[in-house]
Order: structure tokens, then C-alpha cells, then sequence
């Protein structure tokens, strides 16, 4: 089995080369994160090589201890204050940085990286499909507790991969490629596929 840091480094990798390219409009462009364009997403993304835990705590602490208000702040402060080409460098500077979510291990920084890649490429419409080996490793790791930090309900429902041998849940079935039911999973609305 491939090492989950190659993965990791993989996908960061092929981000930011792809980041490089993006015209200036599509870095104002809305992304599958609520409210935020790719710029915020790239600087949400950076964020964990950028600042150190003593400052991640102060900021943590600003925010009176809650993580999303946190995480929003400084994604919108840091994508006005820094430019794309420093928001891309340091994504390109650090796709072997051993960053992990509390808790979440590598596969947690995995996921991080591929949620937020997708609310990227698929916001602007741009044809990139994760590779199979990542997807199985972010999928592997999908469980209950993150249907509910996302408020998603599947009750009822079976989500099937169309590109994988994969599938989450019970009832009716909802077919799609993998990286949409991910995105699913995450909250994002997608129209159905097919």
C-alpha cells in the first residue's frame, strides 16, 4: 500500500500546480464552502503551515474556543492580507508538511486536503478527478460523527459510488461518483448525477 504521506503530497502537489494556473477571476469565484471564494479556501488550506500552535490557541482563544468562527476569520482575513501567489507558494512549499487535524491523523489531513481541493475544482467547473488510491482512504474513514458535524441526514438512504466499489448506508440508493457523494457527505449541495 502506497504511504499515506505520498498521498498527502500527491494531492497537495497537484493542487497547488493547478492553483498556478487559475486566471484572477476564478481565485474571486465562489467555492463549495459557504461564503467563501477560492481564495478563502486556499488560505484555509495554508492556514496549518502558517501559523504555529501558540498562535493557532491565541486565535482559537479570540474566538472564545469555537473552531468554525475561528477558522472563518482568519480564512478571510488571511485571503485580503496575503496574495494569490503567497497563498499558492505556501501550499507548494509544504506538500510534505506532517500536519494533522486533532485527531484526525493523516488520513484526517488527507481528507482536509481533498474536501477542500473538490470545493475548489467542482465550484469552478474544472474537470479534475481524484484519484482512486485517495479517495479509497478518505472514504475508508467517513463514519457517523461526520454526517453530523456536516448536519447531514442519510436516514433512509444508500449512498453507491458509480467508480468505485463503494458504498455508505442503507435505503434508497443515491448513485454518483465518489468524490460527489463525498461532497454530499460534507454537506455541499450537488444536483444528482444521470
Amino acid at each position: 500500500m502506497t504511504d499515506i504521506r505520498q498521498l498527502i503530497a500527491a494531492e497537495r502537489h497537484e493542487l497547488a500546480t493547478l492553483l498556478k494556473e487559475l486566471p484572477t477571476d476564478q481565485w474571486d469565484a465562489p467555492s463549495l464552502c459557504a461564503g467563501w471564494r477560492t481564495r478563502e479556501v486556499v488560505a484555509h488550506l495554508t492556514m496549518p503551515y502558517r501559523y504555529s500552535t501558540s498562535r493557532f490557541l491565541f486565535e482559537l482563544a479570540k474566538s472564545g474556543g469555537r473552531f468554525n468562527p475561528m477558522s472563518d476569520r482568519l480564512a478571510r482575513r488571511d485571503a485580503a492580507e496575503l496574495s494569490t501567489a503567497e497563498l499558492t507558494d505556501c501550499l507548494a512549499a509544504n506538500v510534505d508538511h506532517p500536519w494533522k487535524p486533532p485527531g484526525g491523523g493523516f488520513e484526517g489531513a488527507l481528507s482536509h486536503d481533498v474536501i477542500h481541493g473538490l470545493d475548489i475544482t467542482v465550484a469552478l467547473g474544472i474537470d479534475r478527478t481524484v484519484p482512486p488510491e485517495r479517495m479509497r482512504v478518505v472514504l475508508a474513514g467517513l463514519s457517523p460523527k461526520h454526517l453530523k458535524y456536516f448536519g447531514v441526514d442519510l436516514t433512509g438512504i444508500q449512498l453507491k459510488a458509480t467508480d468505485l466499489d463503494w458504498t455508505y448506508g442503507t435505503g434508497k440508493p443515491f448513485e454518483a461518483p465518489a468524490q460527489h457523494l463525498l461532497l454530499k457527505i460534507c454537506g455541499r449541495e450537488l444536483e444528482p448525477s444521470g
